[in-house]
């Protein structure tokens, strides 16, 4: 059983299967529609609120011709009122796949060793692979080929960083993290990025100016996620220096492009200005996430 839970456990040709199907899927004038999910159905399971990783999947799965079941956490209880192992049989009997957007990735890894059904990771903790599958369509779609470009993330070391930093390795891009000292990736990402790959981890730098000459994309994120509230005021301390703004942008190429994964904090992390004047490429990466998802629903249902 394949399941879709980070992208260390995805090969390199595989990733590229599911750029070159969502390609595919994007293409206007298809001669006729995938119907990989047809008379099945597709449960969503979010602890986490959400509207870009709910919408894109329920449309998503509509697109491929099957179904979606939207339940909260908060009805299932996963872990409290009933145990993971439990939970994983018991919907494996019930519908076709899972998505789960959740607060521990421990909680997929844990689902995926149970279920009957294929698992995808909608986000957790730890990692977000499902944006960066969008993320790696839009590069193509501006750049071409994507191999060789450079991903400077300016933010923490975060779910979307850390499998941007994966993805970037399978797929021969150079990424470089731009943060304070303290909120780089932790000790054990580097060590599974380093056993997997056989190299140390990629860049972390803290002065923005010394990534950026080189950068062909610019990418931020909110500095306080979901469930860091208690860190924020110290977080926007920490971050000041470390705002996407015309004076950061004047040090990028001119074709430099800026991406974010969104929800946006205008005037933290990045400016109003610098969003406005990027925002059909954010749009573009965000609107992307359906494409990739249905690339990534269909290679997995289609070989199941």
């Amino acid at each position: 059983m394949r399941h879709f839970l980070n992208l260390f456990a995805q090969e390199s040709e595989f990733l590229a299967e599911i750029l070159q199907t969502a390609k595919l899927m994007k293409s206007p004038g298809l001669p006729k529609p995938y119907e990989t999910l047809r008379n099945r159905i597709i449960a969503l399971i979010f602890e986490k609120p959400s509207l870009r990783t709910r919408v894109s999947f329920e449309a998503a799965v509509t697109h491929l011709g099957g179904r979606s079941l939207f339940i909260s956490g908060n009805e299932v209880g996963l872990g409290t009122r009933e145990s993971i192992c439990d939970f994983a049989r018991t919907m494996s009997q019930y519908v076709d796949g899972l998505v789960m957007r959740v607060f521990k990735q421990h909680t997929v890894e844990e689902t995926s060793k149970f279920a009957t059904i294929p698992v995808i990771n909608g986000l957790s903790d730890l990692s977000h692979p499902c944006q960066v599958m969008g993320d790696f369509l839009t590069i193509q779609e501006l750049f071409g080929d994507i191999k060789g470009k450079s991903i400077v993330f300016v933010g923490d070391g975060n779910n979307v960083s850390r499998s941007l930093a994966v993805g970037c390795a399978k797929l021969g891009l150079e990424f470089t993290l731009v943060c304070p000292e303290g909120y780089g990736f932790d000790a054990t990402f580097a060590k599974q990025y380093q056993e997997m790959f056989e190299r140390p981890i990629p860049p972390e730098l803290r002065n923005p100016d010394s990534a950026l000459p080189r950068a062909d994309i610019i990418y931020t994120d909110v500095w306080t996620s979901m469930g860091q509230e208690a860190e924020q005021e110290h977080r926007l301390k920490a971050f000041r220096s470390y705002q996407v703004n015309d004076s950061l942008l004047k040090k990028a190429p001119k074709h430099v492009q800026i991406f974010h994964c969104l929800p946006a904090h205008r005037e933290e992390e990045i400016t109003h200005t610098c969003f406005e004047k990027f925002a059909d490429t954010i749009f573009q990466q965000a609107g992307n996430r359906l494409h990739a998802q249905k690339a990534i629903l269909h290679c997995l249902f289609a070989k199941k």
